[in-house]
């Protein structure tokens, strides 16, 4: 009874209020009454791994699951993107960005938020699910694709990123990032016309973004990824039938390759990115999902170049 009223009586209402303020941030960006933050804390830097005093291999930059609250955190404690920068150099990470904040503001650092994360800390979770449904509603999806686009542009050009420059921006996105990762290409292109290469792991979206812009999309799955699976079955977009949405025209044309982590779940234990969880080669999970990220990177920089693109 009293986790019925503790229900019924603090978690109800405060999810009916975050229902109805979730899309407050993508409509104040709109309405031009804020702009996005483009400044990181002290001490944060704007890109790890590659110097800047020297062309990188690439930029890359990761876009957290829900768990993303702050500038510093993800879900993992940053053990994947740590992993990418130890095992391939030559990049320039950014993992800075706020994928479930229009206005790119980190949740945990908002008053009320800090204080219901003392108390409540499943509301912080709801609050990006709520966000990545907000980015996937057609109402709202333009401008909510515009403001992360934006977001992540900026970020780019204050780690050094040169617009025309050719060179290639690598946008690795999980479960929920991979909604605002596909809809950000048009104004990610439109500013930086740069070569765009996505990578989803366990992405959750609902394929309607254009991903004409885009090179190529691989997505990184697992057959006991049940997250993803409920993705392709809850979005229309996503089914066969719809062959006009943006997903669907990207599968015909090629753009779309599938990799399989198998037996990887989307998290817990045995998540992509367990670094205890263990396949029969003695590598772990996060081992063989960084692998494969690195080993996608490189193949597709290397064959780009031998097509004729400028080397970074």
């Amino acid at each position: 009874m009293n986790d019925f009223l503790f229900w019924a009586c603090v978690v109800g209402p405060a999810l009916l209020a975050e229902a109805l303020l979730a899309r407050y941030e993508v409509l104040a960006y709109g309405a031009g009454w804020r702009a996005p933050a483009s400044e990181l804390p002290k001490g944060v830097p704007y890109a790890r791994g590659a110097a800047p005093d020297s062309p990188p291999g690439a930029y890359l930059v990761y876009l957290d699951g829900i768990g993303k609250r702050r500038v510093r955190d993800s879900r993992d404690g940053g053990q994947l993107v740590e992993a990418l920068i130890a095992g391939a150099p030559e990049l320039r990470v950014l993992g800075q960005v706020q994928p479930y904040s229009p206005l790119a503001d980190p949740l945990a650092d908002r008053p009320v938020w800090a204080w219901l994360r003392r108390r409540i800390g499943l509301l912080l979770f709801l609050h990006n699910v709520m966000q990545t449904f907000v980015a996937a509603d057609h109402r709202y999806r333009p401008l909510y694709n515009r403001a992360v686009g934006s977001q992540i542009a900026t970020q780019l050009r204050l780690a050094g990123y040169q617009p025309d420059s050719g060179m290639p921006v690598v946008l690795l996105s999980y479960s929920g990032g991979a909604q605002v990762t596909t809809g950000a290409v048009d104004e990610l292109y439109t500013r930086l016309r740069c070569p765009l290469l996505l990578i989803t792991l366990g992405g959750f979206h609902n394929g309607a973004n254009d991903l004409t812009h885009a090179e190529h999309l691989h997505q990184l799955t697992s057959a006991h990824d049940r997250i993803e699976q409920i993705g392709t079955w809850i979005f229309p977009q996503r089914w066969r039938l719809f062959r006009r949405s943006g997903w669907n025209r990207a599968v015909r044309a090629g753009k779309i390759t599938v990799h399989r982590l198998d037996p990887a779940t989307h998290f817990g234990a045995q998540s992509y990115i367990s670094p205890t969880a263990q396949l029969p080669d003695g590598r772990s999970h996060l081992d063989h999902t960084a692998d494969t990220v690195i080993a996608i990177i490189r193949a597709h920089h290397s064959t780009t170049v031998a097509q004729g693109d400028p080397l970074p």
